[in-house]
């Protein structure tokens, strides 16, 4: 006897973009797109009532086999935490809804999206595993060192291929968000026409994020007291047609980031913390957290404050800019700061 198809779902993790695709193939394997979509049926878990869970699994499909309910963020919302248990009212919300799921419609697809790990004890997470009709995905990001496997199967999935040392920097230079790396993968696919694999100069000249990317080396550099490899990263990014000004703008930003940075890590703030305090994507924030270690903070009032000087020189005609910076980047490393 054939198993029975499953009649609700739960999609849990929060690697949202591969559950946003997963769901989207599931969509287009229900029929035509334009029948699916007039048999779907969208809600928000934050204060869905039982009553019209209901009435949107109960309803008929209309011109169709099945319908499609899909509910976001209402199992995590009841969810105990350490620090809230569940109302008597949550409560009997789960035990009603836990009686309902196994006597759904058979022509009623109901998938729950959760945007963050359901805890294993969850009474709908046993419920799918342990019915029959029920069905669980857990959707986890890869690790940081999986990152680049992960991006050499999405450029292959777009068509083209990508070096290992390319897929490397791109994990690097955007981090771990699965969205944005699949956009820059594709658009790098486009640029090499497929015909050969991505290279590293590729990710240089297509990708946004890579030359702020640079900028990070050569403060490295700066903060190790590596003149030389500063002195090559800064023409590096000159002969690539960055403009001085436009560079050394970039190199006052970093540093003034980085004070912040020393000031919050001085307080107990964690690499998460500055991220959400500054408002920056994980990796450079990341990247910042580490660089900080390798200045005190008068270091960087000082580094800070010459920076301004050197901005006023140039924009004064007192020296040419690029002069300037090869003397502002050979004078922060070989005086330590």
């Amino acid at each position: 006897m054939a198993k029975p198809a499953p009649t609700f779902y739960v999609f849990h993790g929060e690697d949202e973009f591969t559950c946003a695709e997963m769901l989207a193939d599931f969509k287009r394997r229900l029929g035509p797109p334009d029948t699916v979509d007039l048999n779907t049926t969208y809600l928000s878990g934050k204060s869905l009532t039982l009553a019209e869970l209901h009435h949107a699994c109960d309803a008929v499909p209309f011109l169709a086999e099945k319908r499609l309910v899909i509910v976001t963020g209402l199992l995590t919302r009841l969810t105990p935490r350490r620090d809230r248990e569940l109302s008597a009212a949550q409560k009997g919300y789960v035990a009603a809804l836990t009686d309902y799921l196994p006597r759904l419609p058979r022509t009623t697809r109901l998938v729950f999206v959760e945007q963050e790990s359901l805890p294993a004890r969850h009474p709908v997470l046993q419920l799918a595993q342990r019915e029959k009709t029920g069905y669980v995905k857990r959707f986890d990001p890869p690790k940081d060192k999986a990152l680049p496997r992960w991006i050499e199967k999405r450029a292959r999935k777009h068509g083209g291929e990508i070096e290992p040392r390319a897929s490397r920097q791109l994990a690097a230079v955007v981090g771990a968000d699965l969205r944005l790396l699949d956009q820059e993968i594709a658009k790098l696919v486009t640029y090499t026409n497929a015909e050969q694999a991505i290279t590293a100069a590729d990710v240089d000249a297509v990708v946004p994020y890579a030359q702020a990317a640079v900028v990070f080396n050569m403060v490295d550099a700066l903060g190790q007291r590596d003149g030389r490899t500063a002195a090559q990263t800064l023409h590096r990014l000159l002969d690539a047609g960055e403009h001085p000004l436009g560079l050394l703008a970039m190199i006052v930003r970093q540093f003034r980031l980085l004070i912040q940075v020393k000031e919050l890590r001085t307080e107990g703030a964690t690499s998460r913390d500055v991220a959400q305090a500054l408002k920056l994507h994980p990796f450079p924030a990341g990247k910042l957290y580490n660089q900080a270690t390798h200045f005190t903070a008068a270091q960087l009032e000082t580094v800070y404050r010459h920076l301004l000087d050197t901005d006023v020189a140039i924009k004064t005609g007192e020296i040419e800019a690029e002069v300037a910076l090869d003397l502002l980047v050979a004078g922060l490393a070989a005086t330590g700061t």
